[in-house]
């Protein structure tokens, strides 16, 4: 059975509190702290302790390194040296390698206050996504939490790419590279793949209002990173004077969401949890709610969730449609159908309907747009029920053919022996492919059980 996470905040959304919320939920945090200490340069905890706050009840999650005096220096070797000012400022990725800035302790503290009044001076570096990459490359732990953890870093490097005018693979993290917001992302990312999540959904979440200092100065609140990150996420507007959602918070969001399987419209509540935050917000709580939740027996035989991708077309050369379907299949669509439609002003058109994973439903949206002249793609969430599959060989008087069996609870209720193979066969044999089709079809005994009354 496939169990699913919803996420839903009143009061803040970043790494420690995603991570918090998973722990909250049953992930094992001295398992995952393993994990993570087999490849960083210095031996961690994940300390999680009670919080309560508004009557909730849930769990805090906080990273300490074994020599850490402040921020990020024991991390990474060979540091550049530089003046830190501390105080308030927003997670950010910087494309110069050194140079004076204004930072709080970890960048997802920002919802959770922090204004230290001293000065000081350490050994500092600036790492890009390559550095990253390397580490987490490496890296013993589970292929999936890997990838997602890799997407994750990605998404933030691509945000601060186009808010910079840079490649991703010349910005260079700050405060998101920190050891601290790494082991966050990369915990997170390992509680997820622990708990056997298949698919993310989030709620509308919290912005908060008027402005943040930053090392690039007074921006307006959230800060660019995080709102490049939020777009296409809803978003609720509250009063209060703080960047409730850090670009960590959002990225791992907005990957989880849109990599992994669409959470079903109907689910059955396993249990919940809040993950805790350490700023007292002026209106609300500083929590974030997660909910496990599994398929509904209805769901669970065979079912899988599926994404439709739909566009509508009349200005589009019906030539290229026949060529974009033949690709589209090639790509990893699972069906492509068109459905001939009268579109405004009478003019008739063509609906291009695709079947997809999630996995693969970005690439086949922007070859969508490549091929067409779409200016939009609507997606939306479908249950498909699927026969177990495999494939046997059967031979024919023209020779083999692969057919394909569908079972159900085990046993084989249909057969279709594959096309391409009989067109073959046919054309060598100058036969109808017919012929080569019901023979193969013939060499399979395929059951048939009484449907129950």
């Amino acid at each position: 059975m496939k169990h699913f996470l919803r996420f839903d905040s009143v009061g803040g959304a970043s790494g420690d509190m995603i991570l918090s919320a998973l722990a909250a939920l049953g992930a094992d945090m001295q398992t995952i702290e393993q994990t993570i200490c087999t490849f960083f340069p210095e031996p961690l905890h994940l300390h999680a302790e009670p919080a309560s706050g508004a009557g909730l009840n849930g769990l805090r999650v906080s990273v300490h390194a074994a020599h850490h005096p402040h921020h990020d220096d024991a991390f990474w070797p060979d540091a550049d040296s530089h003046a830190h000012n501390p105080g308030q400022s927003c997670g950010h990725a910087h494309d110069a390698p050194a140079h004076n800035h204004v930072e709080g302790h970890r960048h997802h503290d920002h919802e959770q206050g922090h204004t230290p009044t001293h000065a000081h001076a350490h050994d500092h570096t600036h790492r890009g996504l390559s550095e990253i990459t390397r580490l987490l490359t490496d890296a013993p732990m589970p292929e999936r939490a890997r990838a997602l953890a890799l997407q994750v870093f990605q998404a933030l490097a691509e945000s601060e790419a186009s808010i910079h005018g840079k490649t991703p693979e010349t910005v260079h993290f700050h405060e998101v590279g920190a050891w601290d917001s790494v082991a966050d992302i990369v915990g997170a990312c390992l509680a997820l793949d622990q708990l056997d999540v298949s698919g993310v959904a989030c709620g509308p979440l919290p912005a908060g209002i008027g402005t943040i200092r930053c090392a690039h100065g007074e921006m307006p609140n959230p800060a660019p990173a995080t709102q490049h990150l939020l777009a296409g996420m809803t978003v609720t507007q509250t009063d209060e004077p703080f960047e409730l959602v850090t670009p960590t918070g959002a990225a791992l969001l907005r990957v989880w969401t849109r990599a992994l399987d669409p959470v079903p419209a109907t689910a059955t509540v396993l249990r919940s949890a809040f993950g805790f935050g350490s700023r007292a917000l002026n209106s609300r709580p500083n929590v974030l709610r997660a909910t496990l939740l599994a398929e509904t027996a209805a769901d669970a035989p065979g079912a899988r969730a599926l994404l439709v991708l739909e566009c509508n077309l009349d200005d589009c050369n019906p030539e290229w449609l026949g060529v974009l379907t033949t690709d589209l299949l090639e790509r990893g669509a699972l069906d492509v159908w068109l459905t001939p439609a009268v579109m405004k002003k009478g003019r008739p058109g063509t609906v291009l309907s695709v079947l997809s994973d999630a996995a693969r439903a970005d690439a086949l949206c922007e070859r969508i747009f490549r091929s067409t002249t779409t200016f939009g793609i609507r997606r939306h969430g479908v249950q498909r029920n699927e026969l177990e599959r495999r494939f046997e060989q059967v031979t024919t008087p023209w020779g083999p053919v692969p057919v394909k069996i569908g079972s159900l609870h085990g046993h084989p209720v249909t057969a279709s022996p594959e096309h391409e193979a009989c067109a073959a066969l046919a054309r060598e044999h100058q036969i109808a492919p017919r012929q080569v089709y019901d023979a193969a079809k013939a060499a399979c005994t395929v059951d048939k059980p009484a449907i129950p009354r």
